[in-house]
């Protein structure tokens, strides 16, 4: 695992995003604008075995289909700036809406971590979701429970995403 290294955080907008960047960086954290452009971003650092990690909170989207400022931003960063890790942070309420956009982020060849957020809110609803059948249908990727409201799963997702920055690169697709 290189010294300093990115992750990038994805999702679809009131995912929970923000509030995984924060239990991240633990209020340690840029507020900015997009080089020339209007959308905000925010990075902050994770200080993890003594290293810094940079996080950094993509625009809320739906796609990275790229008609929206938000989609070619969040999209743009993925491709060219090559995070180490992508976390694409899903509402399990929501799965198939959300999972739209993290199996594009799986295409560009990301090493992508899933954190299935908001696992309460689905489980309340009658939804079972089964992760490790949901983690092979990805093709392996880490799939973490979480309710970042609360904290719950957070300490996994860091294991998680420590594993996959340590890991091989994935990268095969380009755009």
């Amino acid at each position: 695992m290189a010294e300093g290294f990115t992750i990038a955080l994805a999702g679809n907008p009131n995912s929970g995003k923000s509030t995984i960047f924060n239990s991240l960086t633990g209020g340690r954290q840029h507020v900015g604008n997009w080089p020339g452009k209007t959308v905000e971003k925010k990075e902050g650092i994770w200080r993890h075995d003594g290293r810094d990690i940079r996080v950094v909170d993509l625009p809320g989207t739906y796609s990275l289909a790229a008609y929206s400022l938000e989609e070619v931003i969040a999209r743009d960063y993925i491709v060219h700036e090559r995070p180490q890790v992508v976390v694409s942070v899903v509402d399990a309420a929501n799965l198939e809406r959300n999972l739209y956009l993290a199996v594009q982020i799986l295409e560009l060849g990301a090493d992508l971590v899933i954190a299935l957020n908001m696992s309460d809110t689905a489980e309340s609803r009658g939804y079972k979701i089964d992760i490790a059948k949901l983690s092979e249908g990805l093709g392996g990727i880490p799939v973490v429970p979480t309710v970042a409201s609360r904290g719950l799963g957070i300490e996994e997702l860091k294991e998680k995403i420590i594993q996959a920055a340590r890991s091989q690169p994935r990268r095969t697709a380009e755009v």
